[in-house]
């Protein structure tokens, strides 16, 4: 087989179609707009118009907030870390959001790190960490390491 001698599959691609070409392309004259109206015309965007009637999206209660100065964290499972330092990615008798970045498990930090208990924890491992859920601290606890929550450090 040569490059030139590449095709696709047939039928995997249709011509376009081309409208308002002739009464022989079967799409000519009003090019399968149908007659008159606004819709017909060119220039039309009518897409949450209700006919005058006050529309839906403005009859409806506005609901929600977005906090502007929410903390992100990044996440990230016990059963992962388990498996880096099964990799010996990870140390496990010290591991920091530094060493978590460096092992390349968390790509970057945001606001801190947060260890939530998914997965099994079979190493003895000293955590510190931004945030962690019961389950992980409880988790950690019981595979004999133990887990810090320390305060996040200021990134200015």
């Amino acid at each position: 087989m040569k490059l030139n001698e590449l095709r696709d599959n047939p039928g995997a691609t249709k011509p376009r179609k081309r409208v308002g070409r002739g009464p022989g392309s079967g799409m000519g004259k009003t090019g399968g707009r149908g007659i008159k109206g606004q819709k017909s015309r060119s220039g039309v965007a009518i897409k949450g118009f209700e006919g005058g009637q006050m529309p839906i999206y403005q009859r409806l209660p506005k609901r929600g907030f977005n906090k502007p100065n929410r903390k992100k964290f990044a996440v990230i499972n016990l059963g992962l870390i388990q498996k880096f330092i099964d990799e010996k990615k990870l140390d496990a008798k010290e591991i920091t959001e530094d060493t978590l970045v460096a092992s390349g498990l968390v790509r970057r930090k945001l606001d801190g790190v947060r260890v939530l208990g998914k997965g099994e924890l079979t190493a003895k491992a000293n955590i510190t960490v931004t945030g962690a859920s019961k389950s992980a601290v409880e988790a950690v606890e019981k595979a004999g390491g133990k887990l810090t929550v320390a305060a996040p450090a200021a990134a200015e």
